[in-house]
């Protein structure tokens, strides 16, 4: 091509094109029939992609409390419906502030859970505060590093163990 900036313009008008969007709702009752969930309470989305935050009951709000290094904080007023469009790869935690004793939290990554290690340094501090539902954001953050990026990881060693040789380009 022969105007590069056209080109990036493109390829970025595409990806953005892509973005997805996605919508957690803050309850006082789950689906689970659980006290103080977000659900859903773990969402893993791509880099660009939109995370709407809908209060279904009065009495909520979010507010991030861990965020990948570069990344922005957020924080929604109470009882109002909150956007925030996640660029930054990693993984951030939220809570609603009014509920956090209850451990009304929720877990993003995306992309790559790039600050994984910083998140488990950090889930005693923030799993003391909670006076009920303890164990839960370590439950969350668990489920983050359970079977699909193990399976992917699996699969792409499976056919370099079954084969001799490298497949030809």
């Amino acid at each position: 091509m022969k105007n590069p900036l056209l080109t990036l313009a493109l390829l970025a008008a595409a990806a953005s094109a892509h973005a997805a969007e996605h919508e957690v709702k803050m309850l006082d009752i789950g689906s689970d029939k659980e006290p103080m969930v977000f659900e859903p309470a773990v969402l893993k989305i791509a880099p660009g992609d939109t995370v709407t935050f809908v209060p279904t009951n009065k009495g909520h709000n979010v507010e991030s409390k861990l965020v990948p290094e570069g990344a922005e904080t957020f924080k929604s007023e109470l009882d109002a419906k909150y956007s925030v469009k996640l660029d930054k790869e990693g993984v951030y935690i939220y809570v609603c502030p009014p509920h956090s004793m209850m451990n009304m939290v929720g877990v993003i990554q995306v992309g790559e859970a790039t600050n994984l290690e910083a998140v488990k340094t950090a889930l005693p501090k923030l799993e003391r505060r909670a006076m009920s539902n303890k164990g839960r954001l370590t439950k969350y953050v668990e489920e983050l590093a359970s079977a699909p990026a193990a399976d992917a990881k699996a699969a792409e060693e499976k056919p370099a163990e079954n084969s001799e040789t490298p497949a030809a380009k």
